[in-house]
């Protein structure tokens, strides 16, 4: 039971150091909305979505009122689309974003989640349709969030998924160029997905789920850098331990808000996911743990190794204070949402393979990575296929949000706005690999893949 005095003791967390609730995300199965007819199948998603939500945002913006937490986003994943679409008789699902896109328009969530394929070991027909409706689809709607997963521990790597994601990246940027190629920045490529993962753009709602599911995505950087400062020049023991505490009592508050969301909406409750998830506002910064834990700037030599601190005692706070903790608890390292991790961009502290080797042990992968708008298909490809080599090979999930931005080169700006910040273009090693890309296949699984 969660008592009172627990709430009390975040007001100096929320009003002081940026804690809040980024998100509560709906999940919704559309697998019965399936029918053969397109249009009709469009009508079933769209008559589901606004019914099963219909009450999300305004119970959000009431436990928002009433417990003086800020709720940041409300959301809605939904099965991914290639998986219930695959008996539509159509040519492409560029209508089924639409219908995505309306849904969530009335019913008021910031985003959608869900228009995903699961590809790591093959693609259905399906499957085709969906990652060739990308271009479009993203690029004219507003709120629909894309995925696809090309890789797992246990079934290795789509490689020709990865080179045709390449090429799709940059069809992307160029069909959103009026838009600051704002299509790429609602993507994800995975490897090891989670099928309960509230955060945008990679939250889709995974077939093991309830018909409908309440996930809540709690953040606070501000609140762990804070608590930092009590144990500076102490050792590392003390620094984890520190962590720990205020990771507990930061999952205690998604917890309640999770508890009554679900009472309300009566939806059952998912999980609690606990990500570190910056903002680009000042004193919301993964980057400033860095240099509270003793670095001149997050790049610098030991940034893996805080990282690696960070992450584990985020998620072993986490893990005791909800009945349940999933999605991709522990740290994110987005370029575009952090203001201290731009400035280390700009300031030559921080590359594109220190953020690589960052990975290795933070909660996802490469996060909001704007590269050159010229850059090779094969190059963009080979980025993604180290990112999921380290997931495949590290047992977790991996993920690449890239934004090939069209028309800028090293060192400019994209101004996306709200969240999503804004983004400097990191430089991308040019050497050629096209050799490599265009093998296809697919890579077979690690040998700890056989575990039964």
């Amino acid at each position: 039971m969660i008592h009172t005095y627990e709430i009390l003791e975040t007001n100096k967390m929320i009003q002081e150091e940026n804690l809040d609730v980024r998100t509560i995300t709906m999940g919704i199965s559309l697998l019965d909305c399936a029918h053969p007819d397109v249009d009709v199948f469009n009508e079933n998603i769209y008559k589901k979505i606004t019914t099963q939500a219909k009450d999300l945002v305004e119970v959000g913006d009431a436990l928002q009122r009433e417990l003086k937490i800020p709720i940041v986003n409300k959301r809605i994943s939904v099965t991914p689309i290639a998986i219930c679409a695959a008996s539509c008789v159509t040519d492409d699902y560029v209508s089924i974003a639409k219908t995505l896109d309306k849904a969530a328009k009335a019913v008021g969530v910031d985003f959608i989640g869900g228009f995903s394929a699961l590809v790591e070991k093959g693609f259905t027909p399906s499957d085709l349709k969906l990652i060739h409706s990308l271009p479009e689809a993203l690029s004219q709607t507003e709120r629909v969030c894309g995925s696809v997963n090309v890789g797992s521990t246990q079934n290795g790597i789509n490689m020709d998924a990865v080179k045709m994601l390449g090429q799709s990246l940059l069809d992307m940027a160029y069909a959103s160029k009026d838009n600051r190629s704002m299509a790429c920045a609602k993507f994800v490529i995975f490897t090891n997905a989670v099928s309960d993962n509230p955060f945008m753009a990679g939250a889709f709602h995974g077939v093991g789920e309830h018909d409908a599911v309440i996930n809540v995505g709690i953040s606070g950087p501000g609140v762990v850098k804070n608590a930092l400062t009590q144990v500076r020049g102490k050792d590392f023991g003390a620094v984890s331990e520190a962590i720990k505490k205020t990771a507990f009592k930061i999952t205690r508050v998604g917890q309640l808000i999770a508890q009554e969301a679900s009472k309300r909406l009566g939806v059952p409750f998912g999980i609690i996911d606990l990500s570190l998830a910056p903002t680009p506002a000042v004193g919301d910064s993964i980057a400033e743990i860095f240099e509270e834990l003793g670095l001149e700037s997050v790049g610098a030599p030991g940034t893996t190794l805080a990282l690696a601190l960070l992450n584990d005692a985020v998620k072993k706070g986490g893990v005791m204070a909800a009945s349940y903790v999933g999605g991709l608890s522990g740290a994110f390292i987005p370029v575009s949402e952090d203001h201290g991790m731009i400035k280390a961009v700009q300031s030559g502290a921080l590359t594109l393979e220190k953020l690589e080797a960052m990975t290795c042990v933070c909660s996802v992968g490469l996060d909001m990575v704007a590269i050159p708008g010229d850059t090779n298909a094969t190059t963009i490809s080979g980025i993604i296929g180290d990112e999921m080599a380290i997931g495949m090979i590290n047992h977790k999930t991996t993920a690449v949000r890239i934004i090939p931005a069209y028309g800028k080169n090293i060192g400019d700006m994209i101004e996306f706005g709200g969240l999503l910040g804004r983004a400097p273009v990191m430089k991308v090693n040019t050497y050629g690999n096209d050799d490599l890309i265009n093998r296809g296949g697919r890579i077979p699984a690690p040998i700890h893949s056989f575990k039964n």
